[in-house]
This record gives structure tokens, C-alpha cells and sequence, in this order.
């Protein structure tokens, strides 16, 4: 497919905490903290140029450090920046994290306040950029009015990262418009109303998200791999992975692997086992992105999944 895809969604500075020992609260943690740049929008779209897709990426970028650091790590790694919002005078957003001594994150808290600033007059100034795309991709840090005017405003298929619970809600009006999406278990769960305690249940809450109008389906069930369905299949694989490093970074993998297989004109199944082919690669890394990750890196484990 030729073309390209846009992005819309946060870029922002990851303050990682791994402690050495089981996590205790209200307590000082030993443990081991790493610095890297991050955001569910921005990490998609470094791993879609990682994939060899074409990027534009429509985010806000703050007045600092970590400011230059983004734009130029955006710029050396082929990411369209033209679209975005700069605040002078504004500290660039943090995400904080905690992780137990397996990389699984524990607790986290998320600054996305100047991401309200991708306002629904903001993507009309760029309507022309936005309906030129292959696809759109969005994240939920940004206002729920700019996730509802894309769902009546954009002709390109929508795909949306949930994020997190709190901010899943967002989507609940725009289902219908979305081409695909890949929540988690409990985001799925708070979009459905279904407890996803067994496969039947998990096959139950992909039919409704269907039955809302979902084109294309892919719940993460982490450690467990993933399920995908739309009108025509379903699939359940697993991960391809259990050596976890830092699992940080593996969801916004597998959704920028989701749309580099839809870029790519391969089907639910394909883009299922690219999802966790990349999540497997990224989460064997310390950071939240994991430069060795190519198309030939996620065929290769396609492949070996497969045999």
C-alpha cells in the first residue's frame, strides 16, 4: 500500500522504576530508574517507521529538554513532525511507572494535560492531511470532543488505542466508526460490561465490541498472547515471548504492528501474529522501544510461530 499514516496522540518523557525485590507500599523500594522518551502516540509511530511505514505524527511538544530530545530523535528516525503543536514556556509531559522485579508494571501515573491542545479546531486546520492517509491512529490522551470529531470528520479507518481504563471511556460512542481496536482485558471488559473470566466470556465481549460496529477486534490478554476476530475469523495465540525485560512499551508494539499489517494488505490472523511478534521483541529490551525491531525482525518470529 502506498501512502501514509497519521498519528495523533501524546509524546512525552517515561520515568521508569524496576525494584529488586517484591514491591512494598507505603515503603522506599530498592530498585534500578531509567530515563526514556515515550508516549502511546509517539511510540507508535517510532515503531511504524522501525516497520518502514511512512509517518505523520500530530502531537503537542513542550519547551525543554526532553523537548529537543523528542523532536530530534522524531527527525533522525524519519517521523513527519510538520503537524504538531509546540508550547513554548511548557515542561514536556512525564509518564511514571513502577515495576515489580519481572518488568510487569505495577502502578503508573500519566501527565497529559498539554495534550489537550489537540483540539477538534486544531485537526479541522489539518482535515486535508488527515483524510489524505492511509490510516488514522489515535490514542486516548487526547480531549473526547477530538475523538468524536474524527469519528464524523474522518474518512480514513480509525484505529484507536484505549491506553488505559480511566481514559477507554472516550471511546464508547465512536465504536461504531472505529476500524479497528485493540483493547486490553479490563478495557474490554469496561467497554462491554462483560467479566472476562473464560474463553467464552472473551469470545462474548469481542462479539459485542463486533456488534457495536468495530470492524476488527484484537484483545490483549498480556502474558496470555491475544484474540482476534472480526466478521469472517477469530484466533487466539499466544505470546511469543517469556523473557520480560520491560513490558512497558509491548502494547504500543503490537498495535503499530496491527497497523503496519494492515499497510501491508495482510489479513486479521497475520496481523495478530505480527502483533505479538513485535510486542515479543520489544519486551525483551530495557526501553520502551526497541531499535532492533524491523519487518524482517517480526517475519522472522511470524514465521517461527507458525512452524
Amino acid at each position: 500500500m502506498d501512502g501514509y499514516i497519521i498519528v495523533i496522540g501524546a509524546a512525552n518523557v517515561d520515568i521508569g522504576g524496576r525494584s529488586f525485590t517484591t514491591l512494598k507500599e507505603k515503603d522506599s523500594n530498592p530498585g534500578k530508574i531509567t530515563y526514556s522518551l515515550g508516549g502511546v502516540g509517539r511510540n507508535i509511530a517510532h515503531n511504524l517507521r522501525l516497520l518502514g511505514v511512512p509517518v505523520k505524527l500530530m502531537t503537542v511538544f513542550g519547551d525543554d529538554y526532553w523537548t529537543i530530545k523528542l523532536r530530534e530523535t522524531c527527525v533522525a528516525n524519519g517521523i513527519d513532525t510538520s503537524l504538531t503543536i509546540d508550547v513554548p514556556g511548557e515542561l514536556t509531559p512525564a509518564y511514571t511507572y513502577i515495576a515489580n522485579p519481572n518488568g510487569d508494571m505495577q502502578l503508573a501515573l500519566s501527565d497529559t494535560e498539554l495534550f489537550t491542545r489537540l483540539t477538534p479546531e486544531y485537526l479541522q486546520a489539518n482535515i486535508g492531511e488527515i483524510n489524505g492517509a492511509c490510516a488514522v491512529v489515535f490514542d486516548t490522551n487526547i480531549p473526547i470532543d477530538s475523538i468524536l470529531w474524527l469519528a464524523e470528520n474522518c474518512t480514513a479507518p480509525l484505529i484507536a488505542d484505549p491506553v488505559s481504563v480511566a481514559k477507554a471511556e472516550k471511546l464508547r460512542d465512536v465504536l461504531p466508526k472505529l476500524y479497528a481496536l485493540k483493547p486490553n482485558i479490563i478495557e474490554a471488559e469496561l467497554l462491554t460490561g462483560i467479566c472476562i473470566e473464560t474463553d467464552f466470556r472473551l469470545k462474548k465481549a469481542a462479539d459485542a465490541l463486533l456488534s457495536f460496529g468495530v470492524k476488527n477486534v484484537f484483545i490483549s490478554l498480556g502474558e496470555d498472547g491475544i484474540f482476534a476476530k472480526n466478521a469472517d475469523s477469530e484466533y487466539q495465540l499466544p505470546c511469543m515471548t517469556n523473557k520480560l525485560v520491560n513490558t512497558t512499551g509491548g502494547g504500543d508494539a503490537a498495535i503499530a504492528a496491527i497497523v503496519w499489517a494492515y499497510f501491508s494488505e495482510l489479513d486479521i490472523k497475520d496481523a495478530a501474529l505480527a502483533s505479538q511478534a513485535a510486542a515479543a521483541i520489544t519486551v525483551e529490551y530495557r526501553d520502551t522501544i526497541n531499535p532492533a525491531l524491523s519487518p524482517e525482525a517480526v517475519r522472522a518470529r511470524m514465521d517461527a510461530a507458525g512452524e
